[in-house]
């Protein structure tokens, strides 16, 4: 059986609890806004430690900024 998965995230909740524009958060952690944006949207994936940034720059381990959903496919 084939595995697939997706990694969700709660950047813009977390932005919302802090005040924060996509922008702001971009230059916390040094991309674009537009990198956020599609973060955000599931539309990219960031690099681990672009991962660990961004959870640094809110105070939280990684695990409570992103989750990997992992589930069997059929084939």
């Amino acid at each position: 059986m084939k595995r697939s998965g997706q990694l969700k995230n709660r950047i813009s909740v977390l932005r919302a609890e802090k005040k924060w524009t996509q922008q702001d958060l971009a230059d916390k952690v040094g991309v674009t806004r537009q990198t956020i944006a599609s973060i955000e949207a599931n539309r990219y994936n960031p690099s681990l430690i672009l991962a660990f940034e961004i959870a640094a720059a809110f105070g939280k381990e990684i695990q409570e900024v992103f989750e990997y959903q992992l589930w069997d496919k059929g084939e």
